[in-house]
């Protein structure tokens, strides 16, 4: 069986491209996910990607993944500096998660440079612009197949 993996785009996400593209870039959402896409489909990988600008459709999504998923890559968006509630749901199902932000948070307003999901995640990557997704995923990706290696 394929590993499947959530990803999931936080709020405003629905608005790449044409939202500030001088911090979040050019890329559309839908070119963004076409890539993951591709690149899923050459690695064996399933993919649901989900983008919603309401908590609690995210936070469904996360709970309903610990039947399904190996792993997320969630992109909060600003609920990474609000959302205890994201924050616990990802700790309550204990699936590997890598936060992602296009921007580099760290290098922008004080509040964006906290986030309350990096301590339930296996890391953090930002200021790659899309390819943070795609690097997020190969490292589930790899953790998989490492983890499944016979012999380990």
């Amino acid at each position: 069986m394929n590993p499947q993996y959530l990803v999931i785009h936080g709020p405003n996400l629905n608005l790449l491209g044409m939202r500030e593209p001088e911090i979040y870039g050019h890329e559309t959402l839908e070119e963004i996910n076409r890539r993951l896409r591709v690149w899923a489909e050459q690695e064996g990988v399933s993919l649901r990607i989900i983008q919603s600008n309401d908590e609690g459709a995210i936070i469904d999504a996360i709970q309903e993944a610990r039947t399904w998923a190996r792993g997320i890559v969630i992109n909060a968006g600003a609920y990474t500096h609000t959302s205890y509630a994201i924050r616990d749901a990802l700790a309550a199902i204990r699936l590997p998660a890598i936060e992602v932000h296009l921007s580099n948070i760290h290098a922008r307003e004080a509040f964006r440079r906290r986030s309350l999901i990096a301590p339930v995640c296996l890391g953090q990557i930002c200021g790659l612009g899309w390819r943070g997704y795609l690097l997020a995923l190969q490292a589930l990706l790899a953790r998989d197949r490492e983890e499944s290696a016979p012999g380990e």
